[in-house]
């Protein structure tokens, strides 16, 4: 069995709120020249993750569905006029890559993970197999506009970060852990493993074929 112990998490659920809105919310915390130019995600991840103060020695783990949808959007209704700043933003790194580069922070290992059904599984998987005795997991979604439909984009903006110890310490506030079962199927979506983490609900049961997870909150 892989565990690790929750020692910080912090959410962010603004749902239907504008990226301009969030831009407005979240801009004290980022240099002012940087905030411009980041996407609605790496806004609500950059300011989560900020709380967990990431380090040298830290692994860091990202997770990402459907990525800065909601800037490629932008960027795409700006033609015929083509906006440079828009493009820019649509191909900015990736919503943790921006909260780190706003702090001019380094980590020692940096996994960026996206997908469908087997996300979360992966992601947990990832954080829980890191050699470094703390691992920052963190991810979330942007909400889009006409990308919903086909199922290209998130219908709701979220965020998390969490900050997992290998072993208990002083504070810890959940357990988390994966062990092999026989069950051949089971899925989280990333939005169901949000709503377990901002609500703070146990969680035990099948997230891929082969996998149990276990969420448990001390």
């Amino acid at each position: 069995m892989l565990e690790r112990y929750i020692q910080a998490v912090r959410t962010d659920a603004p749902g239907n709120e504008e990226p301009a809105a969030t831009r407005e919310r979240l801009k004290s915390r980022f240099a002012p020249g940087a905030v411009r130019r980041m996407t609605q995600l790496g806004m609500l991840v950059g300011a989560a993750l900020g709380e967990m103060d990431p380090g040298e020695e830290d692994t860091l783990v990202y997770a990402s569905q459907f990525g800065e949808s909601r800037a490629l959007e932008g960027y795409l209704e700006s033609f015929p006029g083509a906006s440079p700043t828009l493009f820019q933003t649509s191909i900015h790194p990736s919503g943790a890559q921006q909260g780190l580069i706003g702090r001019q922070r380094s980590v020692r290992e940096f996994f960026p993970l996206a997908g469908g059904a087997q996300l979360v599984s992966c992601t947990v998987q990832a954080a829980l197999l890191a050699a470094s005795e703390r691992v920052l997991l963190c991810g979330g979604e942007e909400r889009g506009t006409w990308l919903v439909a086909p199922g290209a984009a998130s219908d709701l903006a979220f965020a998390f970060a969490l900050a997992l110890n290998r072993t208990r310490q002083s504070g810890a506030v959940g357990r988390l852990a994966l062990e092999p079962v026989a069950d051949a199927a089971g899925a989280l979506a990333l939005a169901e493993w949000f709503d377990l983490l901002h609500n703070r609900r146990a969680f035990a049961g099948a997230v891929a074929p082969g996998w149990r997870l276990t969420l448990e909150w001390l």
